[in-house]
């Protein structure tokens, strides 16, 4: 009986122990995820089932241990505002997941998502939507797994809004569905269709993708083989119509419900690669082919691969700019306007947001033939702040701020001071007032009042 009561007692050791290394569900094991639905769209057909959807997915994520931030119907402030939580949360997590269902669409290669104020009369309007290589740079900083799923290859109508603005000859910047976007390392990407492609919405509760997700999410499977199963089972439900694209680039295998977590990982000691991400976005940044763009890229990977790319084109569009011969300012020309000529006062005023200090500052600015410029004395040294831009006749203007930045505390990230940054500014001009707010980032106002 001793002998009998020493084996148990030493299997049940070795189980145990077994258990610690990793042969049980990873308790402790930190997982995030941020999912949103937008149907009730303001200038857009109105989708039935990506509430649905994302009621569902957030249900079935909880049950799998996942802390959720959920939107539904969000506008543009309050899904900046869920992209911004989701950032945080995931630069402490093993594990991240992103689930969007609404109206997406793709433009020179990059992917964005719509808000459900988003409207699309111009270029421009693009700024007011969520760029996917954003979120997907975001998911990066998650230490294991990092699952990026898109519901939302529906047609959009509203590009069709954007081709007639920006005319036959760039149309072709406009392809349908969306565009393809390979996983980085330790990542999984699943569009509901091939890129380039559109889905249906469904006619039952959930997308026909969505189905799919839910039947297999919480099922004891590798990760991997749960996403080919998924693929799947849209395929075949669609008369192989519809085939969901699908990116992985994951090592070893992970089980989010199973008796294994992760077998083959980095030690969890190892910072995460602050590179991971660089070669998405700079293929973005590329795209779009902006000062701001570039100076961008260089903010968020200052020592990565593509950083001396970043600078070489800086330098080379800024030479390109010094070289043009400006033509002679006139308010006849179209666009243009004196109504707000003269000095102004600026007041920059951003509130505090997470662990980001708030502050206030105040500019100087002139505007010439609805030229708008304000910039700091201080130029390229770290607090330096410059804001261009045109005020249109009607008094409304986008302006572009770019800078370096000052002490970390006030800053997103709390990147070092001296980084370069960059954002939009949508503001309205009334007489000898105006007020305006920042687009990215972080909630920030600004007023202007002419002297």
């Amino acid at each position: 009986m001793i002998e009998l009561w020493k084996l148990w007692l030493l299997s049940l050791l070795t189980c145990c122990l077994a258990c610690s290394l990793g042969c049980g569900p990873a308790l402790a094991e930190k997982r995030v995820a941020l999912v949103i639905g937008n149907g009730a769209y303001a200038f857009a057909p109105r989708l039935f089932n990506p509430i649905h959807d994302a009621e569902d997915v957030a249900a079935a994520l909880k049950r799998s241990n996942f802390d959720v931030i959920f939107g539904a119907d969000v506008r543009q402030p309050e899904m900046q505002e869920a992209a911004i939580r989701f950032a945080r949360a995931a630069s402490n997590a093993d594990v991240a997941v992103f689930y969007y269902s609404g109206h997406a669409m793709q433009f020179s290669g990059v992917n964005y998502l719509m808000p459900i104020d988003a409207k699309l009369d111009d270029e421009a309007d693009l700024r007011r939507f969520t760029r996917v290589d954003d979120i997907l740079s975001d998911l990066q900083q998650a230490k294991n797994l990092r699952i990026l799923v898109l519901d939302s290859c529906r047609d959009n109508p509203l590009a069709e809004n954007l081709k007639r603005s920006i005319g036959q000859t760039r149309g072709a910047s406009l392809p349908r569905g969306l565009s393809k976007m390979e996983a980085p390392r330790g990542t999984i990407v699943s569009f509901s269709t091939q890129a380039g492609q559109t889905a249906d919405d469904g006619q039952g509760r959930n997308s026909p993708y969505t189905t799919a997700f839910l039947k297999h999410i919480e099922e004891p499977q590798e990760i991997g083989d749960v996403f080919r199963d998924i693929s799947s089972d849209v395929y075949e439900a669609s008369g192989k119509a519809q085939l969901p694209e699908l990116s992985l680039s994951i090592v070893g295998r992970f089980y989010l419900n199973g008796p294994v977590s992760v077998t083959i990982t980095p030690p969890a000691s190892s910072p995460a690669d602050p590179c991971a991400a660089s070669e998405a976005h700079w293929k973005a940044a590329e795209a779009i082919a902006t000062t701001a763009a570039y100076e961008d890229h260089l903010a968020r990977f200052p020592s990565c691969a593509f950083a001396n790319l970043a600078k070489a084109q800086i330098d080379d569009l800024r030479q390109k700019a010094a070289l043009r011969i400006p033509s002679a300012p006139s308010s006849k020309a179209a666009g243009r306007t004196r109504d707000f000529d003269g000095s102004w006062d600026v007041t920059v005023s951003c509130a505090n947001s997470g662990n980001v200090k708030g502050y206030v500052r105040s500019l100087s600015a002139t505007v010439t033939d609805g030229a708008f410029h304000a910039e700091d004395k201080s130029s390229g040294k770290p607090n330096w702040l410059l804001i261009d831009g045109d005020i249109a006749p009607d008094g409304k203007a986008t302006f572009t701020a770019k800078g370096l930045t000052g002490d970390a505390a006030y800053s997103v990230g709390g990147i070092k001071s001296g980084s370069a940054y960059s954002y939009t500014i949508d503001a309205k001009f009334e007489r000898g007032r105006g007020a305006g707010k920042r687009n990215e980032l972080r909630p920030c106002t600004l007023t202007f009042a002419k002297r």
